[in-house]
C-alpha cells in the first residue's frame, strides 16, 4: 500500500520527478530506477530502505548529485539539477550537500582537523574561516582535544564523528547518510543515530540509506524501494506497524 504524506506543503527542498535510471547490460536493460517521483521537505528525516539491488544506492547517488538520471527531472532547492555537466554538479555537492559514508572516509595521513576542512578547502574557503568551521563542529560533535589525532588514533564511533563534522562543516541543505551504522558496533551505532536524531532535532534535513529496517525506524518518514520503484511511502510509524 502507498502512502504519502499530506501535512507538509510548501517548495520540496528535494524534488524527483519521473526519475529513470536505465543501464544498458549486454542486450538486457536494467531499470535502476523505474518512474520514481518523491519530494523531501526541509526539516524531514527520511529513511529509504530497501535490499541489495532495490534502487535505494541509485536514488541516493541521484539526490548527492554524484549520478545524474536517464530520463526525468531532479529539482534541488527548486532548481533543476538533473542535466548539470559535472563541474556544476560537483559545485552544487560542495554548497548543498553534506555526506555521511559507512567506511568513513577519512584520509589516513590528515588529522581529524585536516579532514574535517578538506571540503572546505575545496570549496575556496579561506584558511582561517576553514579552521574555524573545523574547530566548532569538531566540538559539535564531542571531540573537542582531538583535533592533531589522526584517524589511526581514535576509534571507529569517533572516526564517524569525524565524518560528520566533515559533513556539517559546509552548513549543508541537506545531509546524506549512507549506511552510517554499517562499520559500527551497536552501542556506537547507538550513538551515531542519537546524534543524527539531534541534528534533525535542531532543523536539519537527513535522508538516511539503509538496508536495515531497525536503522529505518529511526526516521520520522519512510520510502521503502524495491525493483526500482516506491512501493511505500509514509510516517514509520506506519512502515513498522509490528516493530519490524
Amino acid at each position: 500500500m502507498m502512502n504519502t504524506q499530506q501535512d507538509i506543503t510548501g517548495t520540496p527542498l528535494i524534488e524527483l520527478r519521473d526519475v529513470y535510471k536505465i543501464y544498458h547490460m549486454g542486450d538486457t536493460d536494467v531499470h535502476a530506477s523505474d518512474g520514481v517521483s518523491m519530494k523531501i521537505y526541509k526539516g524531514e528525516f527520511v529513511a529509504i530502505v530497501g535490499q541489495s539491488g532495490s534502487g535505494k544506492s541509485t536514488l541516493m547517488n541521484i539526490i548527492g548529485c554524484l549520478d545524474v538520471p536517464t530520463s526525468g527531472q531532479y529539482f534541488l532547492n527548486g532548481e533543476d539539477v538533473s542535466e548539470l555537466t559535472d563541474d556544476e554538479q560537483a559545485e552544487i555537492r560542495g554548497k548543498t550537500l553534506g555526506f555521511i559514508f559507512q567506511q568513513y572516509n577519512l584520509i589516513p595521513k590528515l588529522n581529524v582537523q585536516e579532514n574535517v576542512e578538506l571540503s572546505l578547502l575545496y570549496a575556496g574557503i579561506p584558511a582561517h574561516e576553514r579552521a574555524e568551521r573545523a574547530q566548532f563542529q569538531i566540538a559539535r560533535v564531542g571531540l573537542a582535544g582531538k583535533e592533531k589525532n589522526l584517524p589511526s588514533q581514535i576509534s571507529g564511533g569517533q572516526q564517524q564523528r569525524v565524518s560528520i563534522a566533515r559533513a556539517l562543516a559546509g552548513n549543508p541543505s541537506v545531509i546524506l547518510a549512507d549506511e552510517p551504522t554499517g562499520a559500527l558496533d551497536s552501542r556506537t551505532s547507538r550513538e551515531v543515530l542519537d546524534f543524527l536524531q539531534k541534528l534533525n532535532d535542531e532543523g536539519n534535513t537527513i535522508v538516511l540509506i539503509t538496508h536495515d529496517n531497525s536503522i529505518a525506524q529511526e526516521a520520522k518518514r519512510v520510502i521503502r524501494v524495491a525493483d526500482g520503484k516506491i512501493i511505500f511511502d509514509g510516517p514509520a510509524r506506519e512502515a513498522f506497524p509490528r516493530g519490524d
